[in-house]
């Protein structure tokens, strides 16, 4: 049988979302999955040690250090007979109190947690103000005034199809370097700053490398135009910095 969860986490604490390995030897460092594999092993067999896990979780896409989740969704297969409810509250007192898991489904063989998804959805918070406030947190404060309308106007250029090249990083694992971006939207409440994207999939820091345009625009007082200019170069050096993972939050995955 193959269920589906969906899952949130605070990634500050974690290597990622996914098991790394390196030389062919996993990198003993904490990561959402190795503590969701291993709560799932520890309900399903028993297995609190996970010194053999029996089976293996699926992740909708891999996220870095430091970016959170509200949507993430993630499919297992196992022949043991699962109460959703009660599975979903055992889950939750074993994990660690930065991941949760707010739902559990049964789905199709045919389901794939990644391949199948059609659309996900990333949002990137920041302050935007000079003195900083205690009740920050881990979010990024931009001390320069930002402008809103210059920011939309810049994000509208990626909308559509294109080859997004100059906003990947060299960890890119998938030779494709197209991507369809639905939507591209920035708010302001307040002194936050929320920007969210839409697409049918990201390359590697795409979203932080788009929003680290986005401030090098409005940094230097240069013309939205210009994020344009960057997308058709096709050229990592053209676009802006890689900024921090704290304030991006993968939202939501649709099937």
């Amino acid at each position: 049988m193959r269920y589906a969860l969906t899952v949130q986490y605070i990634g500050k604490n974690y290597a990622g979302s996914q098991i790394q390995f390196e030389n062919g030897k996993q990198i003993i460092e904490p990561t959402v999955q190795g503590m969701l594999e291993r709560s799932i092993s520890t309900l399903i067999f028993g297995d609190t040690e996970n010194k053999n896990r029996q089976f293996k979780t699926v992740f909708s896409g891999r996220t870095d250090k430091g970016v959170n989740s509200l949507g993430q969704v993630v499919h297992f297969d196992t022949d043991k007979d699962i109460v959703a409810s009660k599975f979903v509250y055992q889950l939750n007192e074993i994990l660690p109190d930065d991941i949760s898991v707010s739902d559990l489904k049964i789905v199709n063989d045919k389901f794939h947690a990644q391949k199948s998804a059609k659309r996900r959805h990333y949002r990137f918070e920041f302050v935007n103000r000079r003195c900083k406030n205690a009740f920050d947190g881990d979010l990024m404060r931009v001390k320069y005034p930002t402008d809103e309308k210059r920011m939309q106007k810049a994000l509208d250029y990626l909308l559509g199809e294109h080859d997004f090249s100059s906003f990947k990083s060299s960890g890119t694992l998938n030779p494709s370097k197209v991507c369809f971006i639905e939507s591209a939207k920035v708010k302001k409440e307040g002194d936050r700053v929320i920007i969210d994207i839409v697409g049918n999939r990201f390359l590697y820091n795409m979203v932080r490398t788009i929003v680290g345009t986005l401030l090098e625009i409005e940094g230097h007082n240069l013309k939205p135009e210009h994020m344009l200019e960057v997308l058709e170069a096709k050229d990592r050096r053209k676009a802006g910095q890689t900024v921090s993972p704290y304030g991006l939050t993968l939202m939501e995955v649709t099937y």
